[in-house]
C-alpha cells in the first residue's frame, strides 16, 4: 500500500515539473517585456502636432501625455541655396492683401518655395503676418534638395505663382535667366550628393525578440522618446524645433498590432542622419555609444546592412571619412546642422 501511494506521489512530481517546463519555455518564447514604470511618471515624447505623426498618422504607441508642437523660426530665403526673386512696389502693401494672394501650394514641384516681405516697421524680412504692412516682397525657391536639382519645369511652375501673387499686390518681379538658375542648381546637387551621409546599423537580437513595450523601455533609459510616427523613436536635438539627433526604427507593423506588447521585434535600425546636426553635438560619437549601450542592454549583436558584425576599426574608418565631409560642407557655408544645410539635404 505505501508503495502504490509513493508511485502515486512521484507521478504527480513529475507531472508538475513538466508543467512547470512548458510554462517555463513557452514564457521564454515570447518577447521579453517591459517592467511597469512607477506610478505618476510619463515618459517624453517627440513634439508634434495636435498628437498626430509625420503625415497626419498618429502614434498609437505613445503614452497619451500632451504634444507640444515644435517652436521654429520659418527657415528664411538664402541665396546659397534657393533662386530669389526681387518683387518691387510702388507703395506699402497690408499683410491681409498678402495673405490674401499667396499661392495655395508652397511647392513648386519637389521643391519648396517661400514668399517673404519686408516689414516697413521692423526693417525684418519675414512670412506676411496680419496687422503688417510691407514696402518690399522676395520670392524664392530651393535649387536642390534630396529629391535632386531644380529643373525647368518646376521653375516654370514658381515663375507661374510667383506672377500671380505679383499681380495681385500690384508688385514688379524681376526673375533670373532659367538656364542660369537650373544650371546653378544642377552645380549644388553635383555638390551636396556625395555628401549626402546618412549612417545606419542594425540591431539584431541573439536570443529572444523583444516586444514593443521592452524596446521603448531600454531606449528610453539612453534618451530615446517615442516618434511621431509608429516604430519611431527618437533621440532629441539640443536645441528646440531641432530635427531629432538619432532615430532608432523598427517595423511600423509590430506598433500597430493590436497587441504590440505581444508582438515580437527581433531587428531594429539605429540612424544618424549627418547634414542635419552640427558636429559640435557630436553625434557620431552618440551614434556608436548608442549602439554599443543598446546592444549591451538588449542582447543584441549591432551589423551593417550586409549582417558584417560593425567593428572598431570600422567605427575608426567612418570618423575619419566623416571629418572630411563635415570640412566640405563648411568650405560652402553649408556646416552640418546650419539651417540652410538643413534645407539643402531634405
Amino acid at each position: 500500500m505505501n508503495l502504490t501511494i509513493a508511485l502515486a506521489l512521484l507521478g504527480v512530481v513529475v507531472l508538475v515539473a513538466i508543467a512547470l517546463q512548458s510554462w517555463w519555455r513557452a514564457r521564454g518564447a515570447g518577447p521579453k517585456q517591459a517592467v511597469a514604470p512607477p506610478q505618476g511618471t510619463s515618459p517624453r515624447v517627440e513634439p508634434s502636432m495636435g498628437g498626430a505623426g509625420e503625415g497626419g498618422v498618429p502614434d498609437l504607441q505613445a503614452p497619451a501625455v500632451l504634444r507640444m508642437p515644435a517652436t521654429r523660426r520659418a527657415a528664411r530665403l538664402d541665396a546659397l541655396i534657393d533662386v530669389i526673386v526681387p518683387l518691387t512696389l510702388d507703395a506699402p502693401v497690408a499683410g491681409e492683401v498678402a495673405i490674401a494672394h499667396l499661392p495655395a501650394s508652397r511647392r513648386a514641384g519637389t521643391k519648396p518655395m517661400q514668399i517673404e516681405g519686408l516689414d516697413t516697421e521692423t526693417g525684418e524680412w519675414e512670412t506676411p503676418a496680419h496687422g503688417r504692412m510691407y514696402g518690399e516682397f522676395q520670392a524664392g525657391v530651393q535649387l536642390a534638395n534630396r529629391s535632386g536639382a531644380l529643373n525647368e519645369i518646376e521653375y516654370s511652375e514658381f515663375v507661374q505663382k510667383v506672377q500671380a501673387f505679383a499681380e495681385g499686390i500690384g508688385a514688379a518681379p524681376d526673375f533670373p535667366d532659367m538656364l542660369e538658375a537650373v544650371a546653378r542648381a544642377r552645380e549644388l546637387d553635383a555638390f551636396a550628393s556625395p555628401l549626402d551621409a546618412q549612417l545606419t546599423m542594425l540591431l539584431r537580437a541573439n536570443s529572444v525578440a523583444w516586444s514593443v513595450g521592452y524596446l521603448q523601455q531600454c531606449a528610453g533609459r539612453h534618451g530615446f522618446v517615442p516618434g511621431s510616427l509608429p516604430g519611431r523613436l527618437v533621440l532629441p536635438g539640443a536645441e528646440d524645433g531641432a530635427p531629432p539627433m538619432l532615430v532608432l526604427s523598427f517595423d511600423p507593423q509590430a506598433a500597430l498590432a493590436d497587441d504590440p506588447q505581444g508582438t515580437a521585434v527581433r531587428e531594429v535600425t539605429l540612424t544618424l542622419d549627418v547634414p542635419q546636426t552640427d558636429e559640435a553635438a557630436e553625434p557620431f560619437p552618440a551614434w556608436h555609444r548608442c549602439a554599443t549601450e543598446l546592444a549591451d542592454d538588449m542582447d543584441a549583436t549591432a551589423v551593417d546592412d550586409q549582417g558584417t558584425p560593425v567593428t572598431l576599426h570600422a567605427y575608426d574608418a567612418i570618423g575619419k571619412e566623416l571629418a572630411t565631409l563635415y570640412r566640405s560642407l563648411e568650405s560652402r557655408d553649408l556646416a552640418a546642422g546650419s539651417a540652410a544645410a538643413r534645407r539643402l539635404f531634405s
